[in-house]
């Protein structure tokens, strides 16, 4: 596929600049927008929980872009022509030969998404309790593995990354200076590598530059520890890398992805992400690094050239891997992130800064000032946009953190509601609705209230837990709704 579409930009003579949806649309999926009062009853039923809901009751869902995002006709065209053989299935040999065409590795272990790569590399790598790991930030399933096999991070970001509200270009970059002197300070034999996770989820899908990775490889070489990229969310990194970086200016998108993917010895990702399927892989060009793992691919995933996938997913993932190149593809999510973050900002709601990728992201701090962290205002702002609106967010705050040892809350540098977009889903009208509902939920915020456990696994609670209102606030909001929207859903 060639690699020479950029984004179009289009100036309007009249009205906002609005992004322009380089696709058409030839298969829809219908929606349901259900009344308000069954809006809250799913609340109630599903714990308080976003993941706990059934999409019969969701209108737009805005949970996640893993595996969510649109696939192209040519994915669909080519999942028909699959090879199903248990090993030695030409689909993944049409895979292995496109991750190295794109990301530049011969090497490639498939596993079934991206936390079984997590799991594999921390199985591997972590041989003693209080291994370190450095980081620019974490993932909620990449520290579950980590900690469950006796290790711990370190996150290593600049204080800007902090400034929710702030114009930094690359709030994903790692603090190289702290790194040098964590690696002083623990010693090289207690850490296994470095994790860098392009566009970081956690703190609003926020890029690091290729310059900050040149600086960490660096330092990596220098003391010869190797460097982990998470790249689930790598065509995106590249993106912004091209609007953002003046260095790449005119530059492709593979020759950035190339540039990244060079600089790690080791490359995991999420094709759920990456590429608009399903699966994930680990990939590398060191042979020794590929005898280390092979053993653990069979023991947990499936056979070396299927990975616990199916092989039409593996052909989806074939294609989309050459898509990450087409610049017109990956800005869609990106350019309609932005517009969805400007226009509510442009409301005084409270927003991550500057816009990143994955999802919009609302400061729940601010919007909901009033609820003490420990009644978790994220989750109680994905409550209450969901009971006004149907529309399914996520909680990116401290319900998504787990309890330290001792079983003390361990509460998020951030509470951010996450508005995923994913690639080619939604429509500007689609988008429009959430402005609208969001800014009428912020000049009522004073009705959200907070949350408690009722149920709460002791690993990953944020996608099984169940919560509780701590008063009769849905209640009171979803009266508020019927005076101001009438019979309105």
């Amino acid at each position: 596929m060639k690699e020479n579409n950029k984004s179009v930009k289009i100036k309007f003579f009249k009205g906002e600049n609005i992004p322009l949806e380089l696709h058409k649309t030839r298969v829809v999926q219908k929606l349901n927008l259900v009344p308000v009062e069954r809006r809250l009853q799913a609340l109630y039923e599903g714990g308080f929980n976003t993941f706990r809901l059934t999409t019969n009751d969701v209108f737009l869902d805005m949970l996640t872009d893993s595996g969510t995002n649109a696939m192209s006709d040519r994915q669909v065209a080519a999942m028909m022509y699959a090879d199903d053989a248990y090993a030695g299935s030409q689909s993944f040999a049409r895979l292995h030969t496109a991750v190295r065409d794109v990301l530049k590795k011969e090497y490639l272990l498939p596993v079934h998404q991206g936390r079984a790569a997590e799991n594999i590399l921390a199985n591997a790598y972590i041989k003693k309790k209080g291994d370190l790991i450095p980081m620019n930030y974490h993932f909620t399933t990449a520290l579950a593995h980590i900690t469950q096999y006796g290790g711990r991070i370190v996150e290593l970001l600049y204080d800007e990354a902090y400034n929710i509200s702030s114009s930094h270009p690359f709030k994903g970059n790692m603090n190289t200076e702290k790194l040098e002197r964590v690696i002083c300070e623990t010693g090289v034999e207690n850490i296994p590598f470095i994790r860098l996770e392009a566009s970081t989820n956690l703190i609003g899908g926020q890029p690091f530059s290729v310059q900050n990775m040149r600086e960490v490889r660096r330092i990596a070489d220098k003391y010869g520890i190797r460097v982990v990229l998470d790249a689930s969310l790598l065509g995106e990194n590249a993106y912004l890398v091209l609007k953002r970086e003046p260095e790449f200016a005119g530059s492709s998108m593979g020759e950035v992805i190339s540039i990244m993917t060079g600089l790690a010895d080791i490359v995991y990702f999420s094709a759920r992400k990456l590429s608009s399927s399903r699966g994930g892989g680990i990939c590398t060009n060191k042979l020794e690094i590929y005898r280390e793992l092979e053993a653990l691919v069979p023991l947990f995933e499936g056979f070396l050239t299927y990975g616990g996938i199916s092989v039409r997913e593996i052909e989806a993932m074939a294609v989309g891997m050459y898509e990450t190149l087409d610049e017109t593809m990956i800005c869609q999510s990106p350019q309609f992130i932005a517009y969805l973050v400007n226009s509510l900002a442009n409301e005084g709601v409270p927003m991550v800064t500057p816009p990143g990728v994955l999802g919009a992201h609302v400061d729940a701090m601010r919007f909901c000032s009033h609820i003490p962290q420990s009644q978790y205002p994220a989750g109680s702002l994905a409550a209450a946009f969901f009971l006004v609106s149907g529309v399914r967010g996520m909680e990116r705050g401290s319900i998504s953190n787990q309890r330290d040892e001792e079983g003390n809350e361990t509460f998020a540098d951030m509470e951010l509601l996450r508005l995923a977009v994913p690639r080619r889903v939604f429509t500007l009208s689609q988008i429009k609705y959430v402005i609208d509902r969001l800014s009428w939920l912020y000049e009522n915020r004073q009705l959200i209230s907070g949350l408690r456990f009722v149920y709460e696994p002791p690993v990953l609670r944020f996608f099984m837990g169940g919560l509780e209102p701590v008063s009769d606030w849905p209640q009171k909001l979803m009266k508020k709704f019927r005076e101001d929207f009438g019979d309105s859903l």
